[in-house]
C-alpha cells in the first residue's frame, strides 16, 4: 500500500501533498511508518493518520520533493509566479490593497489573496511585469 504525506505551506493554510511512499508498518491503529527517500532523511519516517492520505493512481495530484525543495527546518518556501487580480478593501478610517497571487506548483483556483505592500516589498519582480504589461497594452 502507498500513502502520500503532507507538507503545510509556509504562511499558507492549504496543504501540499507529497509522494507517494511506500507504508512499511502499522503502529497501533492511527500512526504509520513510511519509506522515505534519501533526500528526506532530515524528517521523521512515523506519521499520524491525519498527515496521510491514501494514494489513488491519480499522478497529477503527486508533487516530486525535487520540486518543493524541503528545508532540514523541514519547511518549504512558495514562490509567487503571477499577480492574477487587485483589490482594495475600506475598512473605517484607511483602505488595505491586495493581490491575487498564483503560486509555483499551483492551480489557478487555489491563488490566494495577499498584502499588496508586503508582495511588493518581498517580490518586487512580480509588479515589473504587471507594470511592462500595462505598458505595452
Amino acid at each position: 500500500m502507498k500513502g502520500v504525506m503532507r507538507f503545510w505551506k509556509k504562511g499558507k493554510l492549504i496543504p501540499r501533498y507529497i509522494g507517494p511512499y511506500r507504508i512499511l508498518r502499522t503502529i497501533k491503529q492511527v500512526a504509520y511508518e513510511l519509506e522515505l527517500p534519501q533526500e528526506l532523511v532530515v524528517v521523521h519516517p512515523l506519521f499520524h493518520v491525519s498527515m496521510l492520505k491514501k494514494f489513488m493512481g491519480d499522478p497529477s495530484r503527486v508533487v516530486p520533493t525535487e520540486i518543493i525543495g524541503v528545508k532540514d527546518s523541514r519547511s518549504y518556501e512558495e514562490i509567487p509566479v503571477a499577480i492574477l487580480d487587485r483589490q482594495i478593501r475600506k475598512l473605517r478610517t484607511k483602505e488595505i490593497a491586495s493581490v491575487k497571487v498564483l503560486w509555483r506548483n499551483q492551480k489557478v483556483e487555489e491563488a490566494t489573496w495577499e498584502a499588496e505592500e508586503d508582495m511588493k516589498s518581498r517580490y518586487p519582480y512580480l509588479f515589473e511585469e504587471q507594470k511592462e504589461n500595462l505598458e505595452g497594452s
